[in-house]
């Protein structure tokens, strides 16, 4: 009987984990999870895959601490998901950000290369990196212009990556991930807001959606199809770096009237702009390019713009119609 394979995710219990988790699981794998929190603690996202998987608990911060579940798991792919991701509050923590995003992933490579340098790591890096960028879309080789603390955070792990590949040898690849949702994404998010309270407005829960900037534009894709991309990207003979994202451009606004017509409803009414939710700092486009991806790794996104979105709302309405009776916001 061949060898099963294992894997060790980071992050495990956010969006992107557990749908990594869900995918590894689909292939055969022995799955490992690290939980900052006690392994009985609540798994978030993936709970319902607790019977399914190993949960770990450590600090990924803590070089021996990482160094020994590497020793125990002794997993042949290694995906670090685990990082703030919620761009404003890197304003508030900045030095807080920077040291959990990029030291605790040049931790995890340094782990690696202590504990076994045959594992193959999948960092995750962010099309914010470049920011206020000169041309669009962007690909692996445009100039990065990041404009937050998260951004530049995320920057310097995307360059630790290729300095150490390139020093140790390592099979580490760093996968820069565009916008990607799904209803497992935190309320917090522009999208889930939208679909929530598209959701709550169709059952006559709540009665307006605030929003900001109307006009900005973002690359949304599914998230279950950029971590089915970051297996993809371990799977090469030769790491590497890549670009995923969809390479089609939509505003909040059409995002807005996609969800609202999921639900037959005109959304001119319920919308109101609120410039206090204004993110001055944030570029106005943002658009990817994943040709790399598409032709070296023959990636393809799975689900359309109006699918993901559809697939949101629905989601958040059955969510809210299972909680019972609520009494409408005023």
């Amino acid at each position: 009987m061949a060898d099963v394979r294992s894997a060790l995710i980071t992050g495990i219990t956010g969006q992107d984990g557990s749908f990594l988790a869900e995918l590894l699981l689909e292939k055969g794998y022995a799955v490992t999870g690290i939980s900052r929190r006690d392994a009985h603690a609540p798994l978030g996202s993936s709970e319902h895959l607790r019977e399914e998987i190993a949960v770990v608990t450590a600090d990924i911060a803590d070089r021996d601490a990482l160094s020994s579940v590497i020793s125990s798991v002794r997993p042949s792919e290694l995906y670090h998901l685990a990082a703030p991701s919620f761009v404003p509050r890197s304003w508030e923590e900045p030095a807080e950000t920077v040291g959990a995003i990029a030291a605790t992933g040049s931790e995890v490579m340094s782990a690696v290369r202590r504990t076994d340098p045959s594992i193959r790591v999948f960092m995750a890096s962010s099309g914010a990196i470049f920011g206020d960028a000169l041309e669009s879309p962007q690909n692996e080789q445009t100039t990065c212009r990041p404009t937050n603390p998260y951004a530049i955070a995320k920057l310097a792990l995307h360059q630790l990556v290729g300095v150490i590949r390139e020093h140790d040898g390592l099979h580490v690849s760093s996968g820069i991930c565009f916008n990607h949702e799904s209803e497992r994404r935190p309320e917090a998010f522009v999208t889930r807001r939208i679909s929530r309270a598209v959701a709550s407005i169709a059952l006559g829960l709540q009665s307006e959606l605030t929003l900001g900037s109307l006009d900005a534009v973002r690359d949304w894709s599914f998230a279950g199809d950029i971590v089915h991309g970051a297996w993809m990207m371990l799977q090469q003979e030769e790491p590497g770096d890549y670009v995923l994202a969809s390479g089609i451009p939509h505003t909040v606004a059409e995002l807005a009237r996609t969800a609202f017509a999921c639900v037959d409803l005109d959304p001119e009414p319920y919308i109101r702009v609120d410039d206090a939710l204004l993110r001055r700092a944030e570029p106005a486009r943002s658009l990817g390019d994943p040709t790399k991806a598409r032709e070296r790794l023959g990636w393809l996104p799975t689900l359309t713009f109006e699918q993901l979105v559809e697939r949101m709302v629905k989601a958040d309405m059955r969510s809210l119609q299972a909680a019972g009776p609520v009494q409408a916001s005023p």
